[in-house]
């Protein structure tokens, strides 16, 4: 495991070139804190699209990811979306995402993992974030 702290997350934010995006759409739960973060740089509006397809251990826990509730209603202003996640793996999650939002353009960003961008290329190992509840400690 590696711990990625939130000065390194907001350096590497800081140097990435994010494309113009009328909206951000974050995919709940994992993506809901990288999404804030992108959204808050571009000065757009956010969307939390709950999409499920592993457990809190990183297990799949359905065949397929699955979409939970009705979607995301997308303003009809927003021609441009980025498609925020935490990780993805497979890219099944991003691909489902994809699909519900096919009549905008998608741009895909991950903070690890496979993506058209990725905040920090290279890292394999499975990531501690700042914000992981899981992970957080009282001192």
């Amino acid at each position: 495991m590696v711990t990625i702290d939130m000065s390194r997350i907001t350096r590497e934010l800081d140097n990435l070139n994010l494309p113009p995006s009328d909206l951000v759409v974050g995919i709940g739960e994992g993506g809901i804190v990288p999404a804030v973060l992108v959204a808050d740089r571009l000065k757009v509006d956010l969307r939390i699209l709950r999409i499920n397809y592993r457990d809190p251990d990183h297990k799949p826990r359905y065949k397929e990811p699955k979409l939970l509730g009705d979607g995301v209603k997308i303003p009809s202003s927003a021609q441009t979306i980025l498609l925020v996640d935490d990780v993805s793996v497979t890219g099944k999650t991003l691909e489902l995402a994809q699909k519900l939002l096919a009549k905008v353009e998608v741009t895909t960003l991950v903070f690890k993992g496979s993506a058209d961008m990725v905040l920090l290329p290279g890292i394999e190992e499975c990531v501690h974030w700042p914000w992981s509840q899981k992970y957080a400690t009282m001192e």
